[in-house]
């Protein structure tokens, strides 16, 4: 298995990609809980040219999804990902995939979704927080019951910033789509 390590600059910081064979396996702060070792390739351990032109590709493509979405021009991303986690936790990160751009939920609303009882919150929260792609499975748009901001591995303040980020966009667009339906674009 063939593992890269892509490093981008964001407005909240350092984030680093893991590619493993041509699939985006994460996509991490710099820093955050969870963040992974960085395992290097054995040394004889040697790609061909197809495989290196589709670990650029997908490199230059993710960055350039990333940049759009922190711009606030996407809201969904297309990228080809390989998840690795428990059965439980694949779960969760499939419900977390589900919550709409600009939209919050709450830890107890997925343990519902999957059919847990209330109590099984935490157990969501733990697995929520170890989603190896952070801002492409939207693990930021989960909140407390009430709605207080909780646990993000990425840090309080990063998940405050891609929520108001998505809030802000959202926003414009909801403006922008009024203005185009009663005729006063700017």
């Amino acid at each position: 298995m063939q593992v890269d390590w892509i490093d981008l600059d964001s407005p909240l910081g350092g984030i680093v990609l893991r590619i493993e064979n041509a699939r985006l396996t994460g996509l991490f702060f710099v820093g955050q809980k969870h963040f992974p070792a960085r395992a290097l390739p054995p040394d004889d351990t040697t790609q061909s040219a197809a495989a290196l032109a589709a670990l650029a590709r997908l490199a230059v493509r993710a960055q350039g999804q990333i940049a759009d979405y922190f711009a606030g021009l996407r809201q969904a991303f297309d990228l080809p990902l390989d998840l690795h986690g428990t059965a439980f936790e694949l779960e969760v990160w499939r419900q977390l995939a589900t919550i709409p751009y600009g939209a919050v939920t709450s830890y107890g609303a997925i343990a519902r979704r999957l059919g847990l009882a209330p109590g099984y919150a935490r157990a969501v929260g733990a697995a929520v927080g170890r989603n190896p792609l952070s801002i492409i499975i939207p693990c930021h748009r989960v909140l407390g019951a009430s709605g207080q901001l909780t646990g993000y591995a990425g840090g309080l303040p990063r998940k405050q910033a891609l929520l108001e980020l998505e809030a802000g966009a959202a926003a414009i667009q909801i403006t922008q789509a009024r203005q185009a339906a009663s005729g006063t674009q700017p």
